[in-house]
């Protein structure tokens, strides 16, 4: 890195994931505290909170013509657009984008490459897991690549993988099969060997099931968690690590300062106000959690995340996870309605006043309808956002929580015990962790035919609300959350 005297210039290219993005913006904050210059490549939704650090915004809609032009400018939605044109729509999303990743990635290398050159990065950094492109246009350049790794260390990526496509019904045997047959990728990946000389292999993401090839051409990777908190490493994804020297530095929850800008609270389309869900007076929620400790109340703080509370086709929140083509289970909006019922069933105040009741601040995220045809204790104030970390950092007695990676390290790191209601990819296997550490218990999310939603979101809340009275009245989860919390600080 720069060193004290050396002003440097960094690209930071992120996609529009808060879970992602929001570990970065400490980094790029104390780069320009120190005088170097920072430029963001990333969606308009992100802006507020990185210009918040000091860095430049840009655009990546205008920078990556070639992938937008005459598609939906929304990256979900560019995506379904070329599921269309290149025939995919029968696959899932998440399969028709293992289809077309070197397809989009050819399309997107002129922009990444022009871009880096406008504003003359030195090295960039980048989220390994969503941002190959970067890492690629970094090599051809010839400046050093380093990644952000914000799930449970390099371990992490089989577990999620393999649970993530069993819950579509595929294998990763059956999606390597269908790369390797599917023509137009083969010849994006041949293209992109001529044009740039890119060593890619149709295998090389899956071969073996949890490698992450960003960090094996990164200079380094930093993880967001602690090593004693980490997955381990199969050992076939190890061998390889060794044999490349790929370097991964554990540094734990990236928390930024009091106050911070995070980003949160979003829609991939443009979105409507979201005003209309707030419930409560007009203080804001850390004065009403500093009135509530000083009148010896206890706090709930509950937020199910911004996937399932956003508009993702197929993870958000009118949608359903897709079991070979067909919606199953319960919804983003059911899910997270039964979830926050079960926490109002269990603790919410009865009357008006009752000041023996606790506090409960619920993130509801972006939709209108987020709280609808529910009824709203007294108790609970509710607003699309809230600053999470700041009230992880004030003192809560409970955190509901969907298990993301961010949400389950800072919580940890601060001692809060945990009810973790998880919704897909390492959000399931953290919730086990939180069971394993003894710092909470976990709602499994329900599998089901979507004729049964009604009803099995019904007994969802009621488990939920089973297990907020015992994560709520236990003490030893707390004592467990607060000893991870020291051994996180002495790692």
């Amino acid at each position: 890195m720069a060193g004290v005297n050396t002003k440097r210039k960094f690209g930071f290219i992120f996609p529009m994931a808060s879970g992602h993005l929001n570990p970065s913006l400490p980094v790029a904050r104390a780069l320009v505290e120190e005088g170097h210059e920072v430029n963001y490549l990333c969606r308009e939704q992100m802006k507020e909170a990185i210009e918040d650090t000091g860095a430049t915004y840009h655009s990546e809609v205008d920078e990556l013509r070639e992938l937008y032009e005459g598609r939906q400018l929304d990256i979900m939605g560019c995506l379904t657009d070329l599921q269309k044109e290149f025939g995919l729509e029968e696959d899932p999303l998440i399969i028709a984008m293992f289809k077309v990743k070197e397809i989009m990635l050819e399309m997107m290398l002129p922009g990444i490459l022009r871009w880096l050159r406008k504003t003359g990065a030195e090295a960039v950094v980048v989220c390994p897991l969503m941002n190959k492109e970067a890492c690629w246009a970094a090599q051809i350049i010839g400046i050093p690549c380093i990644g952000i790794l914000t799930t449970a260390g390099p371990g992490s990526l089989r577990s999620a993988t393999l649970d993530w496509l069993a819950k579509m019904g595929y294998t990763p045997e059956r999606c390597l099969e269908e790369r390797r047959a599917y023509q137009p990728l083969n010849e994006a990946i041949d293209r992109l060997r001529s044009s740039y000389g890119l060593e890619i292999a149709v295998d090389e993401d899956m071969l073996p099931v949890g490698i992450c090839v960003v960090a094996q051409k990164s200079a380094l990777t930093l993880v967001t968690t602690v090593e004693f908190l980490a997955d381990p490493v199969a050992p076939d994804v190890q061998q390889v690590y060794e044999a490349d020297r790929t370097e991964f530095v554990f540094v734990g929850p990236l928390l930024d300062k009091a106050g911070a800008k995070r980003a949160a609270g979003h829609k991939i389309q443009p979105q409507e106000s979201a005003e209309a869900v707030k419930v409560g007076d007009d203080a804001d929620p850390l004065t009403l959690l500093r009135n509530a400790r000083a009148a010896g109340r206890k706090v709930v703080f509950a937020s199910m995340g911004t996937v399932i509370t956003g508009d993702m086709p197929e993870l958000g929140w009118a949608n359903r996870i897709k079991v070979d083509g067909v919606p199953q289970g319960l919804s983003g909006q059911e899910l997270c309605q039964a979830a926050w019922g079960g926490l109002f069933d269990r603790l919410g105040a009865r009357e008006e006043g009752d000041n023996a009741a606790p506090l409960l601040l619920v993130s509801v995220g972006p939709q209108q309808d987020a709280l609808e045809n529910m009824s709203v204790p007294a108790n609970a104030f509710c607003l699309p956002v809230m600053p999470q970390v700041d009230i992880l950092k004030q003192g809560v007695d409970m955190f509901l929580t969907h298990g993301g990676q961010n949400s389950f390290m800072e919580s940890l790191s601060m001692g809060v015990p945990v009810l973790v209601c998880p919704g897909f990819a390492d959000q399931p296997v953290n919730a086990e962790k939180a069971v394993q550490l003894g710092v909470g218990l976990q709602v499994e999310r329900p599998m089901c035919d979507a004729s049964d939603a009604t009803k099995v979101a019904a007994k969802y809340r009621q488990d939920v609300a089973e297990a907020v009275d015992r994560v709520f009245t236990t003490p030893a989860f707390r004592a467990k959350a607060e000893e991870c919390a020291l051994q996180m600080r002495s790692a």
